[in-house]
């Protein structure tokens, strides 16, 4: 072999080992392993346990958690301060996420592998949180009473042909407030009153319980359509309780404001940023970073139904069979903000 042969091939062995070497591994996996992040978090999900492991496994970072509601949680980083050992504060919704901000509870991470994978209108455009799953606010009617003709939209719903045939839960929950958030951000404050105006005449009965008991509502005859959460209606079919298949038969879903001149289905975030004052931010970040891979996105899919926010990640079988549907593009950011204003609004009509 001669000089430069021999040169060229272990120059060109050299890059080849090089390249061997290069991590393939995504960056919140990298680096050194161990350590801990603090987690203050208003997800009370038993499968979420699952998310935890897998990022301790993958990283030796162990996961220590406060779980509360969301206000709590916020009320005691403000009482803590400087000297919170808070790192991630996650909430089930926009509206908690945007109060957190507001609070200067949170500060801004700049993450490439985040703004890859989480669409703009899921994100604070700051970057002090992101959404991480998605939970879209679906009609559910009565299949023997209703025909999805009948309930084009979340506006349909006011018409008086409705009276006495409404469930929904209070007004003070934030999935409501957002909802109506986003309401405001398309129609204003004045054309959304009237609308929640609407909703409270046609209601069933008062406003009591949680999603779960508004789809039982309706299979028992309370009422004829109920505004939820997709995921609880998904966590029905997957039951194998005789009592909740009997409800999954009588009832089904229906995807609002799917015309071709309307907007699409309100969807809803479960969220997290990174503490104002995290003594462990590196590892903080590393974590947000995992909940925004395939790993993590799949087990917010199957564990809890919930809809990734990570586009080609695989549907649980449930959410598969409620089928496609057009998302409301509104950035999260604007109905969280508008979740105040919402609140002050359906209090005026009347909404408890």
């Amino acid at each position: 072999m001669s000089k430069f042969s021999r040169r060229f091939f272990l120059g060109g062995a050299a890059t080849a080992a090089g390249l061997a070497a290069v991590d393939a591994r995504p960056a919140w996996a990298q680096g050194a392993g161990g350590g801990v992040i603090n987690l203050y978090t208003a997800r009370h999900y038993d499968t979420d346990e699952a998310i935890y492991a897998s990022f301790t496994r993958a990283t030796g970072v162990r996961v220590n958690r406060i779980e509360a509601e969301a206000d709590a949680l916020m009320q005691r980083m403000r009482a803590e301060g400087a000297n919170s050992p808070a790192d991630v504060f996650v909430a089930v919704d926009a509206g908690r996420l945007w109060r957190a901000h507001e609070a200067g509870l949170l500060q801004p991470v700049r993450s490439a592998a985040l703004e890859a994978a989480v669409p703009a209108n899921f994100r604070e455009p700051e970057g002090h949180w992101y959404g991480l799953s998605k939970r879209a606010r679906v009609i559910v009617y009565d299949k023997a009473r209703v025909r999805p003709a009948d309930i084009p939209t979340y506006e349909s719903l006011a018409d008086a042909k409705w009276r006495g045939k409404i469930l929904v839960r209070s007004s003070t929950h934030v999935y409501n407030l957002s909802l109506v958030g986003a309401l405001i951000a398309a129609h204003g404050e004045a054309k959304t009153e009237e609308w929640a105006r609407g909703i409270v005449a046609n209601l069933a009965r008062p406003p009591r319980g949680g999603d779960t008991d508004q789809i039982r509502g309706v299979a028992a005859g309370e009422g004829e359509v109920a505004i939820v959460n997709q995921y609880y209606y998904a966590n029905l079919m997957r039951s194998t309780r005789e009592a909740d298949q009997t409800v999954v038969a009588k009832t089904a879903v229906h995807f609002p404001n799917q015309g071709a001149a309307e907007r699409g289905t309100h969807v809803n975030i479960a969220g997290a940023g990174v503490a104002r004052h995290a003594p462990n931010r590196a590892n903080a970040v590393r974590f947000l970073e995992y909940l925004a891979s395939p790993e993590a996105q799949a087990i917010f899919a199957e564990g809890n139904n919930e809809y990734p926010v990570v586009r080609g990640t695989r549907l649980s079988s449930q959410l598969a069979t409620l089928g496609e549907f057009r998302e409301d593009a509104l950035n999260a950011a604007v109905f969280g903000r508008n979740n105040e204003a919402a609140l002050r609004l359906m209090d005026r009509a009347g909404w408890r």
